[in-house]
C-alpha cells in the first residue's frame, strides 16, 4: 500500500511526514488541555481567595467576575481534545472542527490576555491604596497574591494563544489553505 492510500482523509502533509505531524499534534494538543486545566486551577484558587476577605473584591478580583478562568479553560482544553483527537485520526470532518476550534480559541486567549492585563493595571492601582485601608496587610496579601494568580494566567494564556496559532499554522500549511483537491 502507497502511503497516500493509508490516510484515507484525502488530507496530506506537504512534506510527507505524517507521523511526524500527529505527534507534534497530539503534543501540542496535551499542552492545550494541560493550560486550560491550570488556568481552571488558578481561577478555582483564586475563587477561594476571593472569599478570605469581603472587603476588597472590586479592585482585585476583576477577572473573576469576567468568567474567563472558567470560559477560557473549557474552549482551551475542547480545542486540546479535538487537536489530540485529530491528530490521532486525521478525518476531514475532525480537521476542520479542529481548526475552527483553535481559532476560536486564539481569539478567546487574545481576550482573556486584554482581561487579565486589565485586571493587572486595577490591582496596581488598588495596592497603592492599601495604606489607608483598615487592614493593610491583609489588603496588601490579597492584593500580592491575587497578582500572582494572574500573572500565572497570563502566562499560560499567551501560551495557549502561541500553541492555537501553531496549531492553526499546522493545519492550513498542510491541509486547509493550499489550493489542491
Amino acid at each position: 500500500v502507497k502511503p497516500e492510500q493509508e490516510n484515507d482523509s484525502g488530507y496530506q502533509p506537504l512534506d510527507g511526514s505524517l507521523d511526524h505531524q500527529k505527534g507534534v499534534l497530539q503534543a501540542l494538543g496535551a499542552v492545550q488541555v494541560l493550560s486550560g486545566m491550570l488556568i481552571l486551577a488558578l481561577g478555582v484558587f483564586l475563587g477561594c481567595l476571593q472569599y478570605l476577605s469581603h472587603l476588597f473584591r472590586h479592585f482585585f478580583f476583576f477577572i473573576f467576575y469576567t468568567g474567563y478562568p472558567l470560559w477560557g479553560a473549557v474552549f482551551f482544553v475542547s480545542s486540546g481534545s479535538l487537536t489530540i483527537t485529530a491528530g490521532r485520526k486525521p478525518t476531514r470532518m475532525l480537521m476542520q472542527n479542529s481548526f475552527g476550534m483553535n481559532i476560536a480559541s486564539a481569539a478567546i486567549a487574545l481576550a482573556g490576555a486584554a482581561f487579565l492585563s486589565v485586571h493587572l493595571a486595577l490591582s496596581d492601582q488598588a495596592l497603592k491604596g492599601c495604606s489607608s485601608s483598615q487592614s493593610p496587610d491583609l489588603c496588601i496579601y490579597l492584593g500580592s497574591s491575587s497578582n500572582g494568580l494572574v500573572s500565572l494566567m497570563l502566562l499560560l494564556t499567551l501560551l495557549e494563544l502561541g500553541v492555537t496559532i501553531s496549531v492553526s499554522t499546522m493545519w492550513c500549511q498542510s491541509n486547509f489553505c493550499g489550493l489542491r483537491e
